[in-house]
């Protein structure tokens, strides 16, 4: 008697992604801000003009565009 085993293939390989998946939502929770900084210090580089650190991580943001920031700077 041969058992069929490709439910069990499938069950493992949809877990396998989910593990995958929140492996990638933590690291992206928690390198998020390091990631906007470096996308907008290439993004002022690009552009021209000087980049400005914020008093947090994430909170950057290119001379000149302190009127299109979302929060506060304070």
């Amino acid at each position: 008697m041969k058992l069929n085993n490709k439910g069990q293939t499938l069950v493992e390989y949809v877990l396998i992604i989910s593990f995958i998946t929140v492996v990638a939502i933590a690291l992206v929770k928690m390198f998020g801000g390091y990631l906007k900084d470096s996308m907008t210090k290439v993004g002022c580089q690009i552009t021209g003009k000087d980049y400005v650190e914020g008093k947090k991580i994430g909170e950057a943001y290119c001379e000149g565009d302190e009127d299109k920031l979302f929060g506060d700077l304070n």
